[in-house]
């Protein structure tokens, strides 16, 4: 069984060859674990300096710079040690092994060192989740938005709702414990105000249309039309590699096919589906055609983008027919331009209607664009705070604005103070800790009972 009174160590940089490799130690036992590796006292708190790191057996295993960061002032809020030194798979197990040999020393678990920050108020939980999306950010936007969440963006705003709903209970818990006491007028008014104020900002920040928990995990784009107009080779295009099988084959795609991509900082995982027939020619095929279009069509329905590719030598009065009021997301491909280049080419007087070559590449550029601008779109919506970026928040803020809701509802002080308990709990779950002594905090400095 762990506990937090063991030191624990780790290598917090990627493990493997590498320039340089940084080794973490934090517990009670840093300072002296660190002191017999390498036979100094502690240098400086947060000055790097060098220092020569030995074996048990007095070996130097290895020289680099050592910082030391005592706590409570350090990321775990314990005394706390970091080595820099060189990458090389030897070294980093030589001080692994070093630092295993010493008394009350371990190796950390998964989070561990996080977790501790956690335990002493370094972090609360919803900027623990911002850092590990941070760690996973694979796009300039998933980044901005962890970063964001990370430094307290999320937290801050609960912490704001917080306050004001804990002053609001403090109000009514006193009228309804010291109801002789001359307190103003006013006050139910002033009550209502701020309870329904926080209520609206929630409903306001539940109105995101899921964007952070999309932008977090990738919007999603699908690729639909009929067999053969190239949406699998335009897959191709887009992901800069052979990622679906190219035939003249009609009906090759028969499941859904996904890549995820990049563009311009925007996580997208695009989806090449099973080419879509006509009612007439649906009966003619075989049953898994037949199921890949339905899985088709029922992705097409929770996408972010839809991208309709159609072969731009086919009719142009259809062509034409299907361009008329295109929605935000939805998006008409005209491909094979390079065997209809004129054509096809005046339909595109949109951003919607893009005309294309998945052969030669003509007009891709377009159409990048065009998909980055819709997902620039998408984000501005989560650009304000606070932004929602697991279910868990959202299903808490919900309990939250339900609970604020009834309260103000009732003609009851008692269930209207039980019901902002029943709000601030719910807020409490996002950053991982409820308090009510801040409660009485406020009911004694503002209306100084038993004075």
């Amino acid at each position: 069984m762990t506990t937090s009174s063991d030191t624990i160590f780790a290598l917090s940089s990627a493990p493997g060859r590498a320039g340089i490799a940084v080794l973490r130690v934090s517990g009670p036992a840093t300072a002296a674990a660190v002191e017999a590796l390498t036979g100094q006292p502690l240098p400086p708190p947060r000055q790097a300096s060098l220092r020569a790191f030995h074996s048990p057996g007095g070996e130097v295993i290895d020289r680099g710079l050592l910082l030391w960061f005592p706590g409570p002032k350090s990321f775990t809020g314990e005394d706390l040690a970091e080595l820099q030194v060189h990458g090389g798979r030897a070294v980093v197990q030589g001080l692994l092994d070093a630092l295993g040999a010493q008394p009350g020393c371990r190796i950390a678990e998964a989070g561990e060192f996080t977790r501790r920050a956690f335990e002493a108020g370094k972090l609360d939980l919803a900027e623990v989740e911002g850092l590990a999306d941070l760690i996973a950010a694979e796009t300039e936007a998933q980044r901005s938005q962890a970063l964001r969440q990370a430094d307290g963006s999320l937290s801050g705003q609960v912490e704001a709702w917080a306050q004001s709903l804990t002053r609001a209970l403090a109000h009514v818990e006193a009228e309804i414990e010291f109801p002789d006491e001359a307190i103003d007028e006013d006050i139910d008014p002033q009550i209502k105000e701020v309870v329904a104020q926080a209520e609206r900002q929630i409903e306001a920040a539940l109105a995101d249309r899921g964007v952070g928990e999309r932008l977090r995990e990738g919007f999603s784009a699908v690729l639909l039309g009929a067999p053969n107009v190239g949406k699998s080779s335009l897959m191709n295009r887009l992901a800069a590699r052979d990622v679906a099988i190219v035939s003249e084959e009609a009906g090759t795609t028969r499941d859904v096919i996904e890549v995820s991509l990049d563009l311009g900082g925007y996580p997208l995982t695009l989806a090449d589906t099973a080419g879509l027939r006509s009612a007439a020619e649906v009966e003619s095929v075989g049953a898994i055609e037949r199921e890949g279009m339905r899985r088709s069509l029922e992705r097409a329905e929770s996408a972010d983008l839809t991208i309709e590719v159609r072969d731009a030598t086919e009719d142009m009065e259809t062509v034409r027919i299907a361009t008329e009021g295109l929605e935000a997301g939805r998006f008409i491909v005209l491909n094979k331009i390079d065997l209809s280049p004129t054509e096809s080419a005046c339909l595109c007087s949109s951003g919607h209607v893009i005309a294309v070559s998945a052969k030669t590449g003509e007009g891709l550029d377009r159409l990048i664009q065009a998909l980055q601008d819709r997902l620039r779109d998408l984000s501005e919506i989560g650009k304000s705070s606070p932004v929602i970026t697991r279910a868990r928040h959202r299903l808490a803020l919900e309990d939250c604005r339900a609970a604020l809701v009834r309260g103000q509802g009732s003609d009851s002080p008692e269930l209207f103070a039980e019901d902002l308990r029943l709000a601030l709990r719910a807020l409490g779950r996002i950053v991982g800790r409820v308090d009510v002594e801040d409660v009485l905090d406020v009911v004694f400095r503002d209306f100084c009972i038993g004075k």
